[in-house]
């Protein structure tokens, strides 16, 4: 297993201070959420999308799946966004985690997640269900 936990991509942290992301909904970057197997190398130091251990399978397609972002928004001394869940029906594969990324801007890496186990649905839906929108929940947060 080559999963090893969730991360914010290094990378990630430095563009938002060099060129930044808009994850503005409906007029921001495109952003995906790419679906990997267990041996899958991923993790803080990743700094783009990659076809290396990309799942394939009935109701996913090579570099994944389009997210609906969450306008940015201030909480306390926080900065949040979010992505709407990603609910995909009829899906067969197996994959152990997922990398989200800035489509727009050539692949970026944004951030790896971990799902703990391997997910295989069998012609069911996949759902990835994005955390509460808040300060200390949200999928993107700068605290």
């Amino acid at each position: 297993m080559s999963f090893t936990g969730n991360y914010i991509c290094t990378s990630f942290k430095r563009e938002c201070l060099i060129k930044g992301h808009d994850f503005t909904t409906g007029t921001g970057d495109v952003f995906k959420m790419a679906l990997y197997d267990s041996g899958a190398s991923l993790n803080a130091s990743t700094t783009a999308y990659t076809t290396s251990n990309e799942i394939s399978g009935t109701g996913y397609s090579a570099g994944g799946f389009t997210l609906t972002n969450v306008t940015p928004v201030e909480s306390g001394t926080a900065a949040i966004s979010d992505f709407e869940d990603v609910n995909a029906q009829n899906c067969t594969f197996t994959c152990r985690g997922a990398l989200i990324y800035n489509y727009t801007a050539g692949g970026n890496a944004v951030a790896v997640y971990d799902f703990g186990a391997n997910k295989s649905p069998v012609n069911q839906r996949f759902l990835a269900t994005m955390p509460a929108f808040g300060a200390q929940t949200a999928i993107i947060r700068l605290i």
